[in-house]
């Protein structure tokens, strides 16, 4: 089953070889400076590269066509891993005026996870190396490790990134309030055709993330190479990726290719899982958001029980079975596991290396299914009347 090759693959991986680097805690740089990066990074390749397997995915798509918002800290797009022209100018809402690109440097490393060239110099390489790149920068930052993530800045940031026509917006660095406007900012990129992605980045108990929880967003969780959740938050997420002890771009690389790692930062899962949304899209251009969440949450490598996990959703990222898997209903309403979508979920055929491991993650459903049909159905009506019998936004839980 994929599932366990899956969690065999993350607890047999070697730890990252950072020579003799010190661990850094998270994605943010020392108080005071921009970022810099840790140096150029040659050692195996990243866990979490590993784990997604994007390279399995190239044969079928890129993501050429697909633009990805990027919105939080900024871009740092003179790192030479991204292509010329590929990172497009930063657009400020912040309201912090010309600065650097990316002085705290998680826009960087966000991005990087996304769309990062593969380069002879580093095993580094994005998710969707086709994707172009627009920056959104809502938080003031000077190189503070305590940013202000106002939720109507982003409200602003998010209705920028639609209005420019990304496919997929991921929202970098969640804001730590909700507000009306960040709610309505979000129903209207949805409306008009953008996956929006965010994580449940809160490391504090009893935190959330916005708009991680919000009606359609595509909730994210954080796992290390153990397979634990990273970040405390819990509740709104469908799906899990990486989040810790991991490599990316760096700001302030000069020109150069030059990385930092090992990060860990919870909110850099919803990277990998906007670079996936991208390489849907592209493969998939007619589906609509809901159907695009719908794809990643059904070929989640479940977690061993089978069920929704309040911190890691339906399971683990799958990137390969999303994009080729030959679902049934395409068509059911914000990706909703039903026992009629069970067991018919098929690979596309062999695409190159990694294949045989990577799209047999979708047989896992089978096995879970009639487990978890039950269950869902439960949850269903559990949602349903926390939110006032509202839309559910993708999966029942």
């Amino acid at each position: 089953m994929a599932g366990q090759a899956k969690r065999a693959l993350v607890l047999c991986a070697a730890v990252l070889a950072v020579g003799g680097v010190t661990p850094v805690a998270s994605a943010a740089p020392v108080a005071g400076q921009c970022a810099n990066p840790t140096g150029r990074y040659g050692g195996a390749v990243p866990w979490g590269q590993r784990l997604i397997g994007p390279q399995s995915i190239w044969p079928l798509t890129t993501g050429a066509g697909q633009l990805v918002a990027v919105v939080g800290t900024g871009v740092d797009g003179a790192n030479a891993q991204f292509s010329p022209g590929q990172v497009l100018p930063v657009r400020d809402v912040s309201g912090s005026g010309a600065g650097q690109a990316d002085c705290d440097g998680r826009g960087t490393i966000a991005a990087g996870i996304i769309a990062a060239q593969q380069d002879s110099s580093t095993t580094f390489a994005g998710m969707a190396p086709g994707v172009r790149i627009l920056p959104v920068r809502y938080v003031r930052s000077s190189g503070q490790s305590e940013s202000n993530s106002d939720s109507g800045a982003l409200a602003a940031g998010i209705t920028t990134a639609a209005q420019a026509g990304a496919g997929v917006i991921l929202v970098a660095v969640p804001a730590t309030s909700d507000s009306p406007a960040l709610e309505s900012a979000v129903a209207d990129a949805i409306r008009g055709g953008a996956v929006v992605v965010s994580a449940a980045a809160a490391s504090q108990q009893g935190a959330q993330s916005y708009p991680t929880s919000a009606q359609g967003v595509l909730g994210v969780g954080s796992t290390n190479q153990a397979g634990a959740a990273v970040q405390t938050e819990s509740g709104d997420v469908a799906i899990s990726a990486p989040g810790a002890d991991l490599v990316s771009t760096s700001a302030g690389a000069a020109g150069a290719v030059a990385q930092r790692f090992p990060v860990t930062d919870p909110g850099l899962a919803a990277a990998y899982v906007a670079g996936a949304a991208a390489l849907v899209r592209a493969y998939h251009p007619e589906l609509r958001p809901a159907q695009v969440v719908g794809r990643l949450t059904l070929t989640a490598s479940r977690p061993p029980s089978g069920a929704h996990d309040p911190q890691l959703g339906w399971g683990t990222l799958d990137a390969y079975a999303a994009v080729s898997a030959v679902l049934p209903s395409d068509a059911a309403p914000g990706g909703i596991v039903t026992a009629g979508l069970v067991g018919a979920v098929a690979p596309a055929a062999d695409a190159g290396q990694g294949v045989a491991d990577t799209s047999s993650g979708v047989v896992v459903l089978i096995g879970v299914a009639l487990a978890a049909a039950a269950g869902v159905v439960i949850a269903a009506v559990r949602r349903g009347r926390r939110r006032g019998w509202r839309p559910a936004r993708f999966s029942p839980h």
